[in-house]
């Protein structure tokens, strides 16, 4: 047996209320009626309806449907699946568009006609259900798609003698752009860290293809540039129009205390020496999957017992605080400095740290940090 649907009706006139409770108990609705705004405001708070049918004027000397109209986006908010129809008793198109345009799904004008009022409330009953279903089950669907995601990226980090590292991965929007890998290749750690432009499901499928290329691409210790040089003619060939990656490589090894880097647009990773002293890895080419004929250059740099690195995305430099000032690569730096002197996995939780009292943990974009450590 298929349970009654629920409809809250919100009308201030007693008439109004009885014709109404007759008219929907006939058609097997399971009605429930208020008389004020407020009252709406508090059932829909203790309880779940499929329809709220709502009068737009709740005081009887003004006929300007303020009430009922600043009444929707409450609602809207409150429930954004509840389908809402609005009852004007004036002929008024003005304030039904205005209803509309605030969120109303249909309008009834009073006095109505009873095979019309059937017809709206049976279809946008009907609507609401079917949005909800798809809503639940595109919530399935990407929560399915994180975890696959999220099961790409390395569960666990490789070390070497010399060499401890930790990350930070945090999708803005369930899945994202953003994607990080580590490599071990005999006595060599290589760092991937990427950003693919824009957010959600197609970013996250662009970043899952970039891994593989990497992976492909990266064997037998590759030269970085060569890697770049590869992976960017691969992209260029299958790259949605308009969209781009910046992408950063390098090869660490932690018994020689090398690093050899190549940069394609990406965020300059920051490395921190024992004495407080700070790189920023600047040297890059241009963003991939763009120009296919793009050249990448690798980059040696000598690496010191007690040197600290951080791999960034720019969902961390361009955090904004509440008053819309970006966290910048300054306080990146700063937060790497003033715990220079931590092991990998507390580096990176005092950087993401700093950053979550900046912007009250608010984040607008997919946001990854990697932070190694060189013993």
């Amino acid at each position: 047996m298929s349970v009654a649907s629920r409809v809250l009706v919100a009308d201030d006139q007693s008439d109004i209320l009885e014709a109404l409770r007759w008219l929907l108990a006939g058609e097997g609705y399971d009605a429930h009626f208020v008389t004020t705004v407020d009252e709406v405001m508090a059932r829909l708070q203790a309880e779940t309806f499929d329809l709220l049918l709502m009068d737009l004027n709740y005081s009887r000397d003004t006929t300007s449907g303020r009430e009922g109209l600043e009444l929707i986006p409450r609602v809207r908010q409150r429930d954004p699946g509840l389908p809402i129809v609005v009852m004007t008793g004036w002929g008024s198109v003005d304030t039904a568009v205005e209803a509309m345009r605030l969120g109303a799904r249909s309008f009834v004008q009073k006095p109505w006609d009873d095979a019309a009022l059937r017809e709206i409330v049976e279809r946008e009953i009907a609507e609401g259900r079917a949005a909800r279903r798809q809503d639940r089950k595109q919530q399935r669907e990407r929560e399915d798609a994180r975890l696959i995601q999220r099961s790409l990226l390395p569960a666990t980090l490789p070390s070497l003698a010399g060499l401890r590292a930790a990350a930070s991965w945090r999708p803005a929007d369930g899945v994202g752009g953003d994607c990080f890998d580590m490599i071990a290749s005999g006595d060599q750690i290589g760092v991937a860290i990427a950003d693919v432009a824009g957010k959600g499901m197609p970013a996250a499928l662009l970043m899952s293809n970039l891994q593989a290329a990497v992976r492909a691409f990266a064997r037998d210790a590759a030269d970085p540039a060569s890697i770049c040089t590869s992976v960017n003619r691969l992209l260029c060939r299958h790259m949605v129009l308009g969209r781009f990656i910046t992408f950063c490589f390098a090869w660490i090894d932690p018994v020689r205390r090398t690093l050899a880097y190549t940069n394609a647009g990406h965020n300059p990773p920051v490395l921190v020496r024992a004495d407080g002293r700070v790189d920023h890895l600047a040297e890059a080419g241009v963003v991939m999957g763009v120009f296919p004929d793009a050249a990448y250059a690798t980059v040696a740099v000598e690496l010191a017992a007690g040197d600290r690195l951080l791999f960034f995305t720019d969902g961390i430099t361009e955090a904004r605080s509440a008053a819309g000032e970006e966290f910048g690569d300054a306080r990146v730096a700063a937060a790497a400095v003033a715990a220079r002197a931590c092991p990998a996995d507390a580096l990176k939780d005092h950087v993401i740290a700093a950053v979550d009292a900046f912007t009250g943990g608010v984040f607008d974009d997919d946001a990854t940090l990697i932070a190694i450590e060189i013993g």
